[in-house]
């Protein structure tokens, strides 16, 4: 990686506690990394996380599940500090780029209750706080038929969390309220507005159990495509007046839109057995499709080795619904029945576009090996079936239908 990008990772994780700093002594340094190679057996399409601009196809690439990122937490006193976190990683750029990941002062009000202010996690997972951070997480990457369903990573606003234990189980609640922009691969932007998070979890004993609910508005700025369809329907509603067209305009536009994302999980470390799932619902009142995403893993740890088997799925609950008539009314011009079939046809394609992508599913096998401190080696297949139009792979060309493979190995550290 650049040493430009890294410079600059280390620059912004710095930049928020450093302001504070007057005692080095107070500061804590710490960080985690992966670096990995990637491939699969086609170049028919691509795989990659969740809003890459490109992946991996038969040669092997480190873009898809390397990055690096640092950690400075300051103690400013007893009840007060402040924390960023900069992160290098492949995103909607099709190069490794720097990026602010947290920068927040936190103000401990009780034993049991904590405010924070600035940027943090969205906390739509179950491992929103470390889901760039590979040592932390049994799997290679996060199932993307799950993880690709909420693109915002980050709320800039405040969080307050409530902690505490009755007998033998912790309950944490946590509200945050804010917004949050991502840069979507291809060029458009997303944007939420009043966003709003609960994320409540209770601990006892190795079961872990969390439901957590994100709502918000949405804005999509940058897309030619959209605005384009936007455009046209609206100027054939006028011209031959046919309403069905300007409200499908209004309905598919991606301005101001409610949305919600409803999730469920649970994990099990019982002994030598590990279980871990989750179940979501995304909702819009926009063309992005309804969804409903799930996955499940298991492992069995053998002293130091761990592997694993998850099976992950993703499936279109509703789409944007075609409200063109199926043909003019008598005595419309010629070309007015052909351009509903091609304004049809544009609106049918938005179910596959941008943010709404197509259903998949992955069966996924691994193995992590701890065979040094702070040092995981993992090695991961997956086989990987779209249903239509390539699913959540990346840059199909025609034709692909899949199903791919997938061939990952990385090295995870933390210091």
């Amino acid at each position: 990686m650049k040493k430009r990008i890294i410079a600059s990772a280390l620059a912004m994780s710095f930049a928020v506690p450093c302001a504070f700093a007057q005692d080095a002594s107070a500061v804590r340094i710490s960080g985690f990394g992966t670096g990995a190679l990637t491939w699969t057996n086609t170049d028919k399409a691509e795989f990659g996380r969740p809003n890459q601009a490109s992946g991996a196809k038969k040669d092997v690439t480190t873009g898809v599940d390397s990055n690096f990122g640092v950690q400075a937490d300051y103690a400013v006193n007893s009840w007060l500090s402040v924390t960023g976190q900069g992160l290098v990683r492949k995103d909607a750029q099709d190069d490794f780029g720097a990026e602010l990941a947290w920068a927040f002062a936190k103000a401990k009000v009780s034993d049991d209750v904590s405010i924070r202010v600035g940027r943090m996690g969205v906390p739509a997972f179950m491992i929103s706080d470390y889901r760039n951070v590979g040592y932390a997480n049994t799997m290679l990457r996060p199932p993307a038929e799950m993880y690709a369903q909420m693109l915002f990573n980050t709320v800039d606003g405040a969080d307050i969390t409530w902690q505490h234990s009755y007998g033998d189980t912790t309950y944490t609640a946590q509200f945050a309220v804010g917004k949050s922009d991502v840069d979507i691969a291809g060029g458009p932007k997303l944007e939420g507005r009043r966003l709003t998070a609960v994320n409540l979890v209770a601990e006892h004993g190795p079961l872990t159990v969390r439901f957590g609910r994100v709502d918000g508005h949405l804005n999509l700025t940058g897309s030619p495509s959209l605005t384009t369809l936007l455009t046209s329907l609206n100027t054939f509603g006028t011209g031959y007046h046919i309403p069905q067209a300007n409200q499908l305009a209004t309905d598919i536009d991606v301005r101001d839109k409610k949305a919600s994302f409803t999730s469920l999980g649970a994990t099990l470390d019982w002994n030598n057995v590990l279980v871990q799932s989750e179940y979501a619902k995304r909702k819009t009142d926009s063309y992005v499709n309804d969804t409903t995403s799930w996955y499940v893993m298991g492992g069995y740890r053998f002293g130091k080795i761990l592997p694993y088997y998850s099976h992950a799925k993703l499936t279109i609950d509703d789409s944007v619904h075609n409200g063109m008539p199926a043909a003019c009314p008598a005595g419309y011009p010629a070309a007015c029945t052909p351009t509903i079939a091609a304004l049809s046809g544009f609106v049918a394609g938005l179910r596959y576009t941008g943010v709404s992508q197509g259903e998949q599913q992955t069966d996924s096998i691994g193995v992590r090996w701890d065979f040094y401190r702070s040092l995981a080696l993992k090695v991961q297949f997956d086989h990987v079936r779209p249903s239509q139009k390539g699913g959540l792979l990346i840059n199909s060309q025609p034709g692909f239908h899949g199903p791919v493979n997938v061939g990952a190995v990385a090295l995870d550290f933390v210091f």
